[in-house]
C-alpha cells in the first residue's frame, strides 16, 4: 500500500522528546515554544511567530487580534478546507466566498473587487497545496480598500512568491504542522506577523486572555479578555524545531518527486498535473491534479485504493457546504471540487513509487 501521505521523523525528534520529558516542562508557553517561534519567524522573514495548537486556532486568533468582529465580512478563497471559513464564523463575522483560478487553484484577484462591500474588513488568500497566491494584486486591492490581509499558509511553509516567503505579506499569516504538512508536529500551528502588538495580542488570547502582573512577592495572571486555551505543547514545539532544521531538504525532495510525477503524467490523456505560477516556488504539500470531465473522480479514488494506492479529493468548495448558507457563486471552485484528485507524495517516496502510482492510475483510467 502506498499511502497518500506519511510524516518523516528521524532520531533527532526522538532525542528531543526525551530531553523535554526529562526537563519536566511539557505543557505550552515553555522554552521550546519560545525557541520554535524565534526560529520560525527567522525562516519566514518576519519579526514574530507565535506557536499555537493548530492552524484553525491561528486563523481564529489572527482575526480576533486584527479586530474582526460581529457584522464584518471577510473575503475567503472558496477552494479551501472549511476551517478557513469556520474561523471567520468563530469571530462572529461572515465569510464571503471568492472564486479561484482554474490553473493555480488560488483566489482570483479579478474576482475580489465585486465581492467588496462597506462591511468588508479583511481578506484571506489561501496558498493552496503549497502554491503561492498572486499576492501583488491582492495587496494592492487590500490597500485601496483598507482591508486586513490574513494569509492562510497552512500548506505553504517554504513557498516563495517572487523573492519573498509566503507568510511575510499580510498583517498576519497562519501555518499548519498537521501530519500531512511538509513539516509536522503531529498537530500544531503558528501565526507569523511583522507587528509586535499583533503578536502580543495573539499570544495573550492563546493563553486564556491573561496578562502577567508583577506583585511584590510574586507574579499573578490578570484575565483581561475572553481568551482561549490554544497553546502548543513544548513536546510538539521541540519536534517542530527539529523538523524546521530539515525543511530545505524536505522541500527539495518533494519538488523532485513532483517534477517526476509531471513527466510521467504527461503520458496520460485524462489528467492534468498541477500548474505552477510564474515566479512562484511551489512546495507541494499535496500533489493535486485535475481529471477529465468525463471521468468519475470518486470511482477512480475507489479503484486506486483497491490497487494499493491511497488518494483523496483535492479539497472542498466551501460555498456549497450547508453550514455557510451562502448565496455566493464560485463555478471554478466547484469544478475543482468535483474533478481534483490528490496523489501520494511524501518525503520517503522514491521514483519507483511514483512509477507504481502512475502505472496503476493509467490502468484505472484506461478501464
Amino acid at each position: 500500500m502506498i499511502p497518500l501521505s506519511k510524516p518523516h521523523f528521524g532520531s533527532e525528534e526522538l532525542e528531543t522528546i526525551q530531553t523535554v520529558l526529562s526537563s519536566g516542562w511539557v505543557a505550552g508557553a515553555g522554552p521550546k515554544n519560545t525557541e520554535f517561534g524565534k526560529n520560525l519567524a527567522r525562516y519566514v522573514g518576519v519579526k514574530y511567530a507565535v506557536p499555537v495548537a493548530n492552524c484553525t486556532a491561528a486563523l481564529h486568533l489572527s482575526l480576533m487580534a486584527l479586530g474582526i468582529k460581529k457584522g464584518d465580512e471577510v473575503l475567503v478563497a472558496d477552494y479551501t478546507f472549511p476551517s478557513t471559513a469556520h474561523a471567520v464564523m468563530y469571530a462572529h463575522a461572515k465569510p464571503v466566498f471568492v472564486d479561484v483560478d482554474l490553473n493555480t487553484y488560488n483566489i482570483s484577484p479579478d474576482e475580489i473587487p465585486e465581492k467588496i462591500s462597506d462591511k468588508t474588513a479583511a481578506i484571506i488568500p489561501v496558498h493552496t497545496f503549497g502554491q503561492p497566491a498572486d499576492m501583488n494584486p491582492i495587496c494592492k486591492i487590500a490597500k485601496k480598500h483598507g482591508l486586513k490581509i490574513i494569509e492562510d499558509a497552512a500548506c505553504a511553509l517554504g513557498a516563495k512568491y517572487g523573492n519573498r516567503n509566503v507568510g511575510s505579506f499580510g498583517d498576519a499569516a497562519c501555518f499548519s504542522f498537521h501530519a500531512r504538512k511538509n513539516i509536522t508536529t503531529g498537530e500544531g500551528g503558528a501565526v507569523t506577523t511583522k507587528n509586535k502588538k499583533t503578536a502580543d495580542k495573539i499570544r495573550m488570547l492563546s493563553c486564556f486572555g491573561a496578562k502577567n502582573v508583577n506583585k511584590k512577592y510574586t507574579t499573578l495572571s490578570r484575565f483581561v479578555e475572553l481568551g482561549y486555551n490554544y497553546k502548543l505543547s513544548d513536546i510538539s514545539a521541540a519536534i517542530g524545531i527539529e523538523q524546521l532544521k530539515r525543511i530545505k531538504q524536505i522541500i527539495q525532495k518533494r519538488r523532485m518527486l513532483a517534477d517526476f510525477y509531471a513527466k510521467r503524467l504527461s503520458e496520460l490523456a485524462d489528467i492534468t498535473p498541477p500548474f505552477v505560477g510564474a515566479g512562484a516556488v511551489h512546495v507541494y504539500q499535496s500533489y493535486v491534479c485535475v481529471l477529465n470531465k468525463k471521468i468519475d473522480r470518486d470511482k477512480v479514488i475507489h479503484l486506486l485504493k483497491k490497487e494499493g494506492v491511497g488518494t483523496q479529493i483535492g479539497t472542498y468548495s466551501c460555498h456549497v457546504q450547508p453550514v455557510y448558507n451562502s448565496d455566493d457563486i464560485c463555478p471554478n471552485s466547484l469544478e475543482l471540487f468535483r474533478r481534483s484528485i490528490a496523489l501520494p507524495l511524501y518525503y520517503d517516496m522514491v521514483f519507483e513509487d511514483v512509477d507504481y502510482v502512475v502505472n496503476k492510475l493509467e490502468r484505472v483510467l484506461d478501464g
